[in-house]
């Protein structure tokens, strides 16, 4: 089933039809990466508006719709009204989670029909991925790990976090990466203490550990990884810690696979870090699925109650945190499958001194 059908076979049951108004859901509709535009999808017809600047592109690469041009005489209201009439809608489902409170109140004050609430059905499509998107996000992890090759010869002491992460971006671009899934976190020394720290002017000393997480967009789609390497030389407790994060990882690697609850994969890899002392400092959840976006459902988290799908593709990245010390994080993404969890990040997870 291709995706556009999918979202017409939400028409009826969540809604008459769908406004489609994020980048990601248009994409996955369009299967293409069309930057700007609307989209209606129903039973009775799917359209795709959009203005001059990229009208043409539109008309070549999607299919499924019919493409109309709105301008100052068809403004998208106007245009979506259109729709609603010709195809007969009551109730138009939105994306709640995207539109702000004036989109939101723009679309009820000025659309003849009713919007309903749709973000949880839309967003389920994802969740489990096609063949061709697991392709792309294999390549888009192959840029990241053949990266992170790269770094492994440039990172020094004397050079600051933010030119780790010049260097850093700049390699992913040069190695076929469309852009950034998200902004690098680039941390060295204590800072590696913070989960989500900012690079900053500090500069690389031995006997650091350096924690890079960063990934890239090929086609639309995501990759994500966490390397923590030492630089010089790591002392016993450095080495400690990284011994029982990898083991962690690889516990809750073990026990990923279709059908088993999101919660209990966090808590495979939880119980390694809990019984070796360091429970208080693990305060992420495991694993975040992603896909079009860095971080999407469903997650293997402490709150993911529901079975995880067949090639859901998810993060595994326990970590541990050590206030005013140092933090270690390892993360590979993985494709749940039937029987077993298969790793598509190469990059090596023992512990690397420079």
């Amino acid at each position: 089933m291709r995706n556009l059908e999918k979202f017409v076979s939400l028409c009826g049951s969540v809604a008459d039809g769908l406004l489609l108004t994020s980048v990601f859901s248009r994409h996955y509709a369009a299967e293409s990466g069309i930057a700007e535009g609307v989209a209606v999808v129903s039973k009775a017809g799917c359209r795709y508006f959009t203005d001059s600047r990229y009208i043409e592109a539109a008309e070549k690469q999607l299919k499924g719709f019919e493409v109309l041009m709105v301008d100052a005489q068809h403004g998208y209201i106007s245009r979506l009204n259109d729709a609603i009439r010709d195809f007969g809608l009551k109730t138009l489902g939105v994306e709640e989670r995207y539109l702000t409170l004036a989109e939101y109140n723009s679309y009820h004050e000025t659309l003849n029909a009713e919007l309903v609430c749709a973000q949880e059905p839309i967003s389920r499509l994802r969740w489990s991925k096609e063949d061709w998107e697991l392709e792309k996000m294999l390549k888009a992890q192959e840029i990241t790990d053949e990266t992170f090759t790269q770094l492994l010869e440039v990172i020094h002491p004397g050079m600051t976090e933010k030119e780790l992460t010049a260097e850093l971006i700049y390699r992913l671009l040069r190695n076929g990466a469309d852009g950034l899934s998200f902004n690098p976190i680039v941390v060295s020394g204590p800072n590696t203490s913070m989960p989500h720290g900012v690079p900053s002017e500090r500069v690389i000393q031995a006997g650091d550990f350096v924690t890079m997480d960063f990934g890239c967009l090929y086609d639309g789609y995501c990759s994500d990884m966490t390397r923590t390497v030492a630089v010089g030389f790591a002392t016993d407790k450095m080495r400690e810690v990284y011994d029982i994060v990898a083991k962690a990882q690889l516990a809750g690697i073990a026990a990923s696979k279709a059908g088993v609850l999101g919660c209990d994969v966090d808590g495979a890899a939880r119980k390694v870090i809990t019984d070796a002392g360091f429970g208080p400092y693990f305060g992420h959840g495991y694993g975040h699925s992603l896909g079009l976006e860095i971080h999407e459902a469903p997650n293997a988290n402490p709150s993911g109650k529901e079975p995880m799908p067949l090639h859901a593709v998810t993060s595994a990245e326990p970590g541990i945190y050590l206030p005013g010390e140092f933090g270690v994080r390892i993360e590979d993404v993985v494709i749940f499958q039937e029987d077993h969890a298969q790793v598509i990040t190469k990059s090596p997870k023992q512990l690397i001194i420079l």
